[in-house]
């Protein structure tokens, strides 16, 4: 392209494009660090949602321990 020599039109698709390497790997580098960051996070989101349920849990069965729930009385007689 005129004025512009990292830009070149695609004979194929008769789009612009830039042929700059040096760009397109700083390109994939920076994409690749973001997909990364994006997989942390849903990672740090999926253990959260399971520690809440696993909190959930046990308040539930402390809430039937306080109750006097007699299954779980049960339960508990079975290892004294």
């Amino acid at each position: 392209m005129e004025g512009n020599r990292d830009l070149a039109r695609d004979p194929s698709t008769n789009s612009i494009v830039n042929v700059n390497k040096l760009e397109y790997q700083q390109y994939l580098a920076k994409r690749k660090i973001k997909s990364e960051k994006n997989q942390k996070v849903q990672n740090i989101e999926d253990e959260v949602a399971m520690i809440k349920s696993d909190v959930n849990e046990i308040k539930s069965l402390l809430k039937e321990l306080i109750n006097g729930n007699k299954s779980w009385q049960n339960w508990i007689g079975k290892f004294k």
